[in-house]
């Protein structure tokens, strides 16, 4: 008598039971398939250590952890992972995208549009804007440190050290002295050189001067939207229209008096020129 069979015995005839004694079965069917053979490798598997005569051997030596090398490559990796991990931070703060992004969002609500731009075409454009502005920068550091770097000629703290040059000078020539003197006092440092200045001092001194020079420049946009606003609003009192909304009539000015005076250029050129000169 077969095993299932003699499950269907003990189950009984009912539905259910015959649902649980095929479940049963095809359990048992896995169970035999996958436990047998094992047993029966395991049996003709030689014992460990015993040569197998007129067979190739594989020997398979991994470095402990002790040794320098992997300790070395493992921090390597270690580091690149937390760096690409920080890279949108040094994106934003490091550069000029920081006062890109601002005075083009600037525009939108002066202007009082909700959509248009979106938010990813003054992304993207303040991104090559970045790019743009950053060429010459980007340009030594891989000059003096990443081509070098990769001819092995630096090692990584080297290259960190040369690739932090280029980089904190932009950011000194953007940033103003009452700022950096404000962050060298909170410190604890002294009078410092200019080169000898920590990146910890100059990244904070240079954010908060893109912020300041990003809302100035923010305030010069609003004003004279906000003179087209005011006489529209003066002229709809005026003329008794009080439930009339004055965005609704101050909106197709604003767009004329933008295009007019072409106005993605002037904002385009003052940015680009503000960190050239």
């Amino acid at each position: 008598m077969k095993f299932c069979d003699l499950l269907k015995i003990v189950a009984g005839p009912s539905a259910g039971a015959r649902w649980r004694t095929a479940a049963l079965c095809v359990l048992l069917g896995l169970l035999l398939l996958f436990v047998l053979p094992a047993g029966a490798l395991a049996q003709q598997a030689p014992a460990a250590g015993a040569a197998t005569p007129g067979g190739a051997s594989l020997t398979i030596a991994l470095g402990g952890d002790n040794d320098p090398a992997n300790v070395s490559t493992a921090i390597q990796i270690v580091a690149l992972m937390t760096v690409l991990t920080l890279a949108p931070s040094f994106i934003m703060l490091m550069t000029s995208f920081t006062r890109m992004v601002i005075v083009l969002g600037f525009i939108r609500s002066a202007i009082g549009l909700q959509g248009a731009p979106s938010n990813q075409i003054i992304i993207g454009m303040s991104l090559f804007l970045t790019m743009f502005v950053m060429t010459p920068t980007l340009k030594r550091v891989n000059d003096e440190a990443l081509q070098p770097y990769m001819a092995r000629e630096l090692s990584t703290m080297q290259f960190a050290e040369r690739a932090a040059e280029p980089m904190k000078a932009f950011m000194i020539k953007q940033s103003r002295a009452s700022e950096v003197d404000f962050f060298l006092g909170l410190s604890g440092q002294g009078a410092t050189k200019t080169e000898d200045l920590p990146l910890t001092v100059v990244v904070p001194a240079f954010v908060l001067s893109e912020l300041r020079t990003a809302f100035q420049m923010g305030f010069m946009i609003y004003v004279p939207f906000l003179v087209i606003d005011f006489l529209v609003s003066a002229t709809l009192m005026s003329m008794g229209m009080m439930m009339m909304p004055p965005m609704m009539i101050s909106l197709p000015f604003k767009l004329l008096l933008f295009v007019l005076v072409d106005g993605w250029h002037l904002i385009v050129r003052s940015l680009v020129q503000s960190f050239v000169s």
